[in-house]
């Protein structure tokens, strides 16, 4: 034992510098990050509780990273995998996904659910002005100084009770027990409103300068050069191996299992390659722009791609409803024990591997009055001869009491999001297709007890998923039954926040249970849940279409298609999967015809004439190019020439020549 301690101690540290994003791997290393952020460099700390099933957590993902690209070193951001890390979720009251929460010192200033971008730069720039406003202290020296120059009737014992009380009402770690932040500022201000002007203050945090190994070879050369040799006193405090305790030994193998830790994390790349081969403007429009990215739009992108068109899929990294199914699909040939999202990034990595390229944003209107068509996003412009539209359905609600209210607080419609957050609770899952009773598979895997709610006698869904749903001894069933209310209680919350509380703000609440109500009697009855999970089905994501193309009168929401065709009665814009059938919408049926999209996109262009343009115009260009060097193959080209024959050196005048 002593002799393997003695040699991981011999290895040497490493020097890291701090990720961009910083993926946690056990809640040790988050209490120690979190413990050094706080006590020896004050940069607030930015958490991203997400799962890899949840569609908005990937949807936010790139515009997480790009935000700490942007903040750089005033703040630090951190992802936990709250599927691996069971114990900071509950630690943490998560209970939707993804939740941001925002610390600084120790502390928790602030949070929010959901993958709204305009809330997490806005917290993020308050959380660092918060930090930077805070990063001051007050010495002892300079409290002494200060009153000597202000009070000379105050004695050393008044000072220090003043000093001290200050330390008492920091809240944040302060192992050193100083007078800092925010305490040290209004005591400040309360000092400067007495006597006229305030104490000096230091800064707390002073930002640490990376070394360099030039910096370090030089500190070498200049201890070898008759500079003093630096003391081994700093060292005292460190565990002398040959006499140290086991208990030591132990503690510094950990301490420096940690620091490799660290070094380990630099060197790891960013597990981001789903974002990666993003889409380019161009001075030249897209022959293809494919807007969604679960099966119908992925499948019509690998088609198009392999026939040369070079698609663009425009649409956040979720995957469609696809990308939420946590148990495995097996209603897909060729597939057997594969889930959901594993299906979706073979598709990504397929449809890239053939030249298709992503533009991870939402889709908010298309302008089809001019050609090239226009695609408009949050934050791009695409010009584009022909559009794939793929953009499949959204969760329909209840519309009860208490469900708006308490979304991300216990009302989800995605189970594989969050159903692990109510691990070990009682849930509900409310619906009869398919859809709910893969909810309910799903969650008795985690939960003490799942009830289907269900308004009729009947499933709608597959035989073999209702009878699973049936025999499954954690899962009982509610017939002729409808959710009339769901019932919340408020939200504790942490005694140290209370500087934060808005007084005039409504509490917040999370599920605590739901009123019941039978179809036939009328009789209503209560029960103790701790979350509700919708899924009654989907309405066609086709909204930002409207006045675009034609809809089916017969299907609301659904775009009406052409004969057998996906084409719509738009020229040049194409509909398939989920948004142009109402039938059978199925992630087969939904890849089926998105191929089918892809063929009839690319037999159009070839009918419009509507080619490469770019790679013609380069073309074109170097025949003329050609075509020119032909004509002077029996000559020395000379460049002065082009100005008119008559040009034989610079130090004529050029310019009037020309």
């Amino acid at each position: 034992m002593l002799r393997f301690a003695l040699l991981l101690l011999s290895m040497t540290a490493l020097a890291y510098a701090r990720p961009i994003v910083r993926h946690i791997r056990s809640t040790h290393e988050f209490d120690r990050l979190m413990k050094k952020h706080s006590t020896q460099t004050g940069l607030p700390v930015i958490v991203d509780f997400y799962s890899d099933g949840c569609g908005p957590c990937r949807m936010i993902a790139p515009i997480f990273k790009k935000l700490a690209q942007e903040v750089g070193g005033k703040a630090v951001f951190v992802k936990v995998d709250t599927n691996a890390l069971h114990e900071l979720s509950s630690r943490y009251g998560v209970r939707s996904l993804p939740t941001f929460k925002f610390f600084l010192g120790g502390r928790k200033v602030n949070e929010f659910s959901g993958a709204g971008e305009q809330q997490l730069r806005q917290f993020t720039q308050d959380v660092i002005q918060k930090a930077e406003w805070e990063n001051v202290m007050l010495p002892m020296e300079n409290l002494v100084s200060y009153y000597g120059q202000q009070d000379a009737s105050k004695t050393s014992k008044d000072i220090e009770k003043v000093y001290k009380k200050c330390v008492d009402q920091v809240k944040d770690d302060n192992p050193d027990k100083l007078c800092v932040g925010a305490v040290a500022r209004n005591l400040a201000k309360s000092l400067k409103k007495k006597y006229g002007s305030g104490p000096e203050f230091e800064t707390r945090f002073v930002p640490e300068e990376p070394s360099t190994n030039e910096q370090s070879d030089d500190k070498k050369a200049g201890e070898g050069s008759g500079s003093p040799k630096k003391s081994n006193k700093g060292n005292a405090d460190k565990p002398n191996l040959h006499l140290a305790t086991k208990e030591q030994l132990l503690a510094e193998i950990e301490s420096r299992l940690d620091a490799e830790r660290d070094a380990q994390v630099e060197e790891e790349e960013d597990d981001d390659a789903e974002f990666e081969h993003g889409w380019e403007p161009s001075e030249w429009p897209e022959r293809v722009t494919i807007i969604g990215g679960g099966p119908a739009g992925l499948s019509a992108a690998i088609y198009a791609a392999r026939a040369g068109l070079k698609p663009v899929v425009v649409a956040p990294p979720m995957g469609g409803q696809l990308q939420g199914k946590g148990v495995d699909v097996e209603n897909y040939p060729g597939l057997f024990n594969v889930t959901g999202p594993a299906v979706v990034s073979l598709m990504r990595q397929q449809a890239i591997a053939y030249g298709a390229t992503f533009e991870a944003d939402v889709v908010v209107g298309i302008d089809a009055s001019e050609r090239p068509m226009k695609v408009k996003t949050n934050s791009s412009l695409i010009e584009t001869h022909s559009i794939i539209v793929a953009t499949g359905a959204e969760s329909n609600w209840l519309n009860v009491k208490g469900e708006y209210e308490m979304r991300g607080g216990g009302v989800s419609s995605c189970a594989t999001c969050d159903g692990h957050i109510y691990r070990g609770k009682h849930v509900l899952v409310v619906g009869g297709g398919d859809t709910a009773m893969e909810d309910a598979l799903v969650l008795a895997r985690t939960s003490e007890s799942v009830t289907v709610i269900h308004r009729r006698d009947t499933f709608r869904a597959s035989k073999v998923l209702a009878q699973r749903v049936s025999e499954h001894p954690s899962i009982s069933i509610k017939w002729n039954t409808v959710i009339a209310e769901i019932l919340g209680k408020p939200l504790s919350t942490d005694a140290n926040d209370g500087e934060n509380v808005d007084l005039d703000a409504p509490a917040e609440k999370v599920v605590s249970g739901a009123v019941l109500k039978d179809v036939y009697t009328g009789e209503e009855t209560k029960v103790d849940v701790g979350a509700v999970f919708v899924a009654i089905g989907h309405t066609p994501t086709t909204s930002f279409l409207e006045g675009v193309v034609e809809f089916n009168p017969e299907h609301a929401g659904y775009v009406l298609t052409q004969g057998t065709s996906t084409k719509t009665s738009m020229p040049g814009i194409f509909a398939c999967g989920d948004v142009a059938d109402s039938i059978y919408r199925q992630a087969i049926t939904s890849a089926g015809s998105g191929a089918a999209a892809a063929l009839d996109a690319e037999r159009w262009l070839s009918e419009e004439g509507l080619g490469n343009e770019e790679s013609d115009f380069e073309a074109e260009l170097l025949a003329d190019i050609m075509a020119n060097d032909g004509r002077r193959s029996a000559e020395e080209y000379n460049v002065y020439e082009e100005a008119g024959g008559r040009v034989s050196g610079m130090k004529e005048s050029t310019g009037a020549e020309l």
